[in-house]
C-alpha cells in the first residue's frame, strides 16, 4: 500500500489545534465571551429607552435587580470597559495560535528541505518557495483558518441568541430583515468557484514574479554581457500585468459581493425603520425596541455575509496545503506537521557541538559493491551513476578518486556519505556497517566539501564556523590550512567582510578555500573533498596539500578522500581510485596505474597537455 501523498484541509487543522489546544481552548473562551457581551448592551438598552420614554424618573424602575437607569447606565459602561479586555484575551491568544503553529511548519518545511536528497531539487524556484513561507501568502493562510472556527461558532451563537430575542419581540419585522440574507449566502456560493479559481491564479502569478526575480538577481551578470536589460525588463512588467490583471479580478468579485451584502443590510434596515415607525405608533413596538434592533443589527447582519467567506478561506486553505506539499514531497506529508518545541519562552537550545574523541577514530573503512543509479523518467534507475564500487581506506591514507567529466566521481563521494540513495552495496567504518549514512557521515566523523561550495550574504568569520561556537574551535589553524590567511589579511574588515551573496566578492579560489576552512575546522576523522583545487593555481593548491601534509603528521593520522584530476594530488596519493563509465576501472599507486592502465595514462596525458 503506498503512503498517502496529501493531508486532507480537516486533518491538518485537528492536528495545529492538538499542538497548541492550550492557545486555542483559551482563544475559543475569549471568542464566546466577546460575542456573547454584545447581547448585553441592547438588553440594557432596551430597558432604559422603555424607561424614559414611559416617563419613569431617574432613580425609579427595576431591571436585573437594579433600581436605578443610573446603575444600568454605569454596568452599561463596565461591560463597554469588559470588552476591551476581553478583546485583548481574544487577539492575543489568538495571535499565538497563528505564530506558534507557523513556526512548527516553517521549521518542519525548512527541515524536509535540508534533508531533500541531492539529485531532488525543488519543485520550484527559489522564490516560488519562498511565496509558501510568508505569512501573507499561504503559511499565513493555513494558520489563520483554524482561528476563524470558534470565531464563527461564538458568532453564530450570539446571533442566534439576538435573532430569537428580536423574533420574540416582532417575528415580521425580523424576517424582513434577514431573509433577504439568505440570498446573499446564496450568490457567494455561487460566486466562489470563480473566486477560488482566481485566488490560484493570484498564486501562480506571485510565484512567477517572484521566481523570475530571484533568477535575475543570480544572473546578472549574464544579463549585462548580453546586453538584455530591456527585455528582462520587458518581461517582469509582462509577468506584474498579468498578476495585477487577476487580483483585480478577485477585487472586483469581493468588492461585488461586499457591495451586495451591504445594499441589502442597508434594505432591511431601511423598512425596519419604516415598519419600527408604524409599529410604534401602534402600540406594537417600544422605542426600547427599536434600540433593541438597532443594537443587534450591527453584528447579526455581519453573520450570513461572513459564512461565504469562512467557506472561502477553507478551500483556499486546500490550495495552501497543496503548496506547501509540494516543497515536501516526495518525504511523507506527515513531516509537514511532525510536532516539536518551538522555544515560545526561555532560551533557544544552543547549537549541538560534538567534539572529537576516542569514539570516533577511524581505522578502517570499506566500501563493498556501493551502487547508485540516477533516477529515470519514470522513476527507475536509469543507466547513470556508479555500480559496484568497492574499495578500502586505511587510516592516514590519501586516496584519489580520478577520472573524466561523467565518470561517477562526485556521484561515488556523494552516495558513499548518504547524499545520495545507494541501491546496493555495504559501507563498514572500523567494521561495523553503516546504517544510515547521512546521519553517520558528519563532523567529528567526516567532514565534506562539495565541487561547488556555496557561501551566505554573511561574514566570511560566520561562513567558515556555520553555527559552531569560536571559542570552542580552532579558527586561525583552519585559516591557516587552507591558505588563506593572507587573503583575510587584504580584506577590509578581516574575517569580518560580508562575501556577499554566494561570495560574489570572493574570487573562486578565495570561495573554494573558505569552503576547505568550514571543513578543517570541524577536526573530523575523515575529509572528503570533491574537486578542491579546481579554481587554485599550482602554487596555492601545492600549499595546501603540503599544510595538510603537516596536519595529518601532527595528528597521528587524518584519512583524506580526495575527488581530483590535478598533479600535485595524484602525486602525493596512497591509493588511486580510476573511475569509468561508473565502475572502478583500476586502482593503486600511480606508478603502477600509469604502467598498466589505459585509461589513467590517458588522463595522465591530457594532463600534461594542459
Amino acid at each position: 500500500m503506498n503512503p498517502p501523498t496529501t493531508i486532507s484541509t480537516v486533518k491538518l487543522n485537528l492536528r495545529l489545534i492538538h499542538y497548541q489546544w492550550g492557545a486555542y481552548t483559551l482563544h475559543f473562551a475569549f471568542c464566546i465571551l466577546v460575542f456573547a457581551e454584545q447581547l448585553a448592551p441592547g438588553l440594557i438598552a432596551k430597558a432604559v429607552f422603555d424607561r424614559l420614554a414611559g416617563g419613569a424618573s431617574v432613580d425609579s424602575g427595576q431591571f436585573l435587580g437594579i433600581s436605578t437607569l443610573w446603575w444600568l447606565i454605569v454596568v452599561f459602561l463596565l461591560i463597554e470597559l469588559a470588552r476591551v479586555f476581553l478583546a485583548i484575551g481574544y487577539e492575543w491568544y489568538g495571535t499565538t495560535f497563528r505564530l506558534l503553529t507557523a513556526s512548527l511548519l516553517c521549521s518542519n518545511l525548512f527541515a524536509s528541505i535540508l534533508r531533500r536528497r541531492s539529485d531532488q531539487p525543488l519543485p520550484v524556484s527559489p522564490g516560488e518557495a519562498l511565496n509558501r513561507f510568508r505569512k501573507h501568502e499561504d503559511m499565513g493562510e493555513i494558520t489563520d483558518f483554524p482561528t476563524w472556527i470558534p470565531d464563527q461558532v461564538a458568532k453564530w451563537i450570539a446571533a442566534g441568541i439576538a435573532v430569537a430575542v428580536m423574533a420574540s419581540i416582532n417575528l415580521t419585522i425580523t424576517l424582513v430583515i434577514f431573509l433577504p440574507l439568505v440570498f446573499v449566502i446564496f450568490l457567494t456560493r455561487l460566486f466562489w468557484g470563480r473566486m477560488l479559481a482566481s485566488y490560484y491564479k493570484i498564486r501562480l502569478a506571485a510565484d512567477a514574479v517572484s521566481g523570475f526575480l530571484g533568477e535575475t538577481f543570480n544572473a546578472v551578470q549574464a544579463v549585462k554581457v548580453a546586453g538584455a536589460e530591456q527585455d528582462v525588463t520587458a518581461h517582469l512588467t509582462r509577468l506584474n500585468d498579468q498578476r495585477r490583471a487577476v487580483e483585480l479580478r478577485l477585487e472586483l468579485f469581493r468588492g461585488l459581493l461586499d457591495a451586495l451584502n451591504s445594499s441589502v443590510v442597508s434594505f432591511g434596515i431601511g423598512v425596519m425603520l419604516l415598519m419600527a415607525g408604524a409599529a410604534i405608533r401602534g402600540g406594537g413596538f417600544s422605542v426600547g425596541d427599536f434600540a433593541l434592533f438597532v443594537s443587534y443589527l450591527a453584528f447579526t447582519t455581519q453573520v450570513p455575509a461572513e459564512l461565504g467567506t469562512f467557506y472561502g478561506d477553507y478551500k483556499t486553505q486546500a490550495v495552501s496545503i497543496e503548496r506547501l506539499l509540494e516543497l515536501i514531497r516526495p518525504q511523507p506529508v506527515e513531516t509537514l506537521t511532525e510536532f516539536h518545541p518551538v522555544y515560545q519562552h526561555g532560551p533557544l537550545p544552543e547549537v549541538p557541538f560534538e567534539e572529537r574523541t576516542a569514539a570516533h577514530r577511524l581505522e578502517r573503512l570499506e566500501v563493498h559493491g556501493l551502487t547508485c543509479r540516477y533516477p529515470g523518467p519514470q522513476g527507475e534507475p536509469d543507466g547513470h551513476g556508479i555500480e559496484d564500487v568497492s574499495f578500502t581506506l586505511e587510516r592516514g591514507a590519501f586516496v584519489v578518486i580520478t577520472g573524466q567529466i561523467g565518470s561517477g566521481k562526485s556521484t561515488l563521494v556523494r552516495a558513499l556519505l548518504g547524499l545520495l540513495p545507494a541501491q546496493a552495496g555495504e559501507i563498514c567504518w572500523n567494521g561495523v556497517p553503516v546504517a544510515a549514512p547521512a546521519d553517520f557521515f558528519r563532523p567529528p566523523r567526516c567532514a565534506y566539501t562539495s565541487q561547488v561550495p556555496r557561501l551566505f550574504s554573511d561574514p566570511l568569520r560566520e561562513n567558515i564556523l556555520f553555527g559552531l561556537p569560536e571559542d570552542r574551535v580552532d579558527l586561525a589553524g583552519a585559516v591557516h590550512l587552507s591558505v588563506l590567511e593572507e587573503d583575510v589579511a587584504g580584506l577590509e574588515k578581516g574575517l569580518d567582510t560580508l562575501v556577499g551573496p554566494r561570495g560574489i566578492r570572493l574570487s573562486g579560489g578565495q570561495v573554494q578555500r573558505t569552503a576547505a576552512a568550514r571543513m578543517f575546522v570541524r577536526d573530523s576523522e575523515l575529509l572528503v573533498f570533491d574537486d578542491l583545487s579546481s579554481a587554485l593555481d599550482v602554487e596555492t593548491e601545492r600549499r595546501l596539500w603540503e599544510r595538510l601534509d603537516e596536519l595529518r603528521a601532527r595528528r597521528g593520522g587524518v584519512t583524506c578522500l580526495v575527488v581530483s584530476h590535478r598533479r600535485a594530488a595524484l602525486h602525493r596519493a596512497d591509493h588511486i581510485l580510476v573511475m569509468k563509465d561508473g565502475r572502478v576501472e583500476s586502482q593503486g599507486r600511480l606508478a603502477g596505474l600509469l604502467e598498466d592502465s589505459p585509461e589513467m595514462l590517458r588522463l595522465w596525458r591530457g594532463e600534461i597537455e594542459e
